[in-house]
């Protein structure tokens, strides 16, 4: 089954903004990771500056997941509060990950390609002709969750 969650992006204060949403809604979250968490890759330097930052957070509500991180670095130059949030897909499987991704991006811009990840996961990022921002993955680990 595909699922879809709303992910958002926030410019240094998602931490702060997601303890908010648990104070209103209750529940806690099941998964918060920081930039400072993830292993280092020459190619992708994380500043002294954004490594307490949140990297992701997933948090249910209901029988929804509201997912969110912090931007920074390259990132951080096309942050726009109020366009700050993206569609997420999960699928059951890569064959359904990768046919999703290619129709989504037709007419689009590809701004990361479906690819395994450090965080075990295939995974891939577009803006869609209508400028929507969506993230598509498959996680063979929470495929049976």
């Amino acid at each position: 089954m595909t699922n879809i969650s709303t992910y958002l992006t926030f410019n240094g204060n998602c931490e702060v903004a997601f303890n908010f949403y648990k104070s209103v809604f209750g529940g806690d979250f099941t998964h918060i990771g920081k930039f400072k968490d993830m292993p280092e890759d020459p190619k992708y330097p994380v500043s002294e500056s954004n490594k307490e930052k949140i990297m992701h957070v997933s948090y249910p509500i209901g029988n929804t997941m509201l997912m969110g991180s912090d931007t920074g670095g390259e990132w951080s130059t096309n942050f726009k509060q109020g366009n700050n949030f993206s569609i997420s897909v999960n699928t059951d499987n890569m064959d359904e990950a990768d046919k999703l991704f290619n129709k989504l991006s037709e007419g689009g811009k590809v701004i990361m390609p479906m690819n395994k990840t450090f965080w075990d996961s295939y995974f891939g990022m577009l803006t869609d002709q209508f400028g929507i921002q969506w993230m598509v993955s498959f996680n063979a680990n929470n495929r049976n969750k």
